[in-house]
């Protein structure tokens, strides 16, 4: 990667790196039926890097030292986490070969201000092309030093288009290959949300940046010289998460009117059953978070995902409904 000290993993994965009701809307975190179980594999912690299939989807796991794990859960879901002690890590769960599917990701990730990433990783040979969606990432972000290209915008937010080459580094064929890496790195991050894979890859040829044939393709988090934690599930398509990960206790999310205006509108949530709470906020089409308070509030579009920032377990968000004025859709999970 353009990252100028990390060290390149070898011939596997290399990452550096989802009308008003006056009446409230109280749903807890619910699991559905999911498309792809037709027997459930049960959880399985990786501490040492493999790759395989695990509930239907692909999953690769690497780490070069220290005490990194990821464990596999149902269908697309997986968690990780890792310390200090881990000089370079990445994993995730997708599919074997890559296409233009679209990508649906949901749940938590924390970067703090850490060396860390989220993103959909894939390969392509003929020719050889390491390539990024990046969604997320702590206080480097991974296609620094790259050549920018242009932009696109895409579900919802606006992504940076680059690209950067790597002379003699390891690669899914071999320890030394010369190989151009192509980035989609988003201006706004978030850590649900859905991505039009076809989009960036139509936007990519746009500008001369072609892929080959398709490798894997995964929603990876990856940490490097940094601790941190995931716990994401990814499936093919969009709108709402199929496998949505369970709540760890009793955590609900009420919804109720506020003040109303002739472009937009303020929704009150309250949460209870626990302190320590994730908030996700599905918002409907064209709408898009104008203001919030009294949480910690991450993305403006599609899934929207709030946490405590201190301020109680009350806060409130301002939507600008483009003509939409459907309430969004709410789950709640303990953190």
């Amino acid at each position: 990667m353009s990252h100028p000290t990390t060290p390149r993993r070898r011939s596997r994965v290399r990452l550096l790196l989802g009308a008003m009701c006056a009446t409230a809307l109280a749903i807890s975190g619910t699991v559905l039926a999911a498309p792809h179980a037709a027997q459930a594999e049960a959880d399985r912690t990786l501490t040492s890097n493999t790759t395989g299939t695990h509930n239907g989807y692909y999953f690769s796991f690497w780490k070069d030292s220290g005490n990194a794990s990821m464990t596999l859960r149902a269908d697309g879901r997986y968690s990780s986490s890792w310390d200090r002690s881990t000089n370079n890590w990445v994993g995730g769960k997708g599919w074997a070969t890559g296409t233009r599917r679209t990508i649906s990701y949901s749940g938590t990730y924390n970067p703090g201000n850490n060396n860390t990433y989220l993103a959909l990783y894939g390969w392509t040979r003929n020719p050889l092309i390491e390539y990024y969606v990046v969604e997320n990432f702590g206080n480097y972000n991974p296609s620094s030093g790259a050549q920018r290209l242009g932009s696109v915008t895409t579900d919802g937010g606006t992504y940076d288009i680059l690209r950067s080459q790597r002379v003699n580094a390891p690669c899914i064929d071999g320890d030394r290959c010369t190989f151009y890496q192509y980035w989609s790195v988003r201006q706004q991050k978030r850590s649900s949300g859905t991505i039009t894979t076809a989009n960036h890859f139509d936007a990519w040829a746009r500008v001369g940046l072609n892929l080959g044939s398709h490798y894997y393709q995964i929603m990876a988090t990856e940490g490097y010289q940094s601790q941190g934690s995931s716990d994401i599930t990814v499936w093919e398509g969009g709108g709402g998460n199929p496998t949505t990960p369970p709540p760890s206790g009793n955590c609900t999310a009420v919804l109720s009117a506020g003040q109303q205006w002739g472009d937009r509108f303020n929704l009150n949530v309250a949460v209870s059953g626990t302190n320590n709470w994730v908030v996700t906020l599905n918002l409907n089409g064209g709408q898009s978070i104008q203001n919030s308070w009294n949480a910690s509030v991450s993305g403006t579009t599609g899934s929207v995902t709030a946490r405590p920032n201190g301020n109680g377990n009350n806060f409130g968000v301002t939507i600008m409904a483009n003509g939409n004025w459907t309430w969004p859709t709410v789950t709640c999970r303990t953190g």
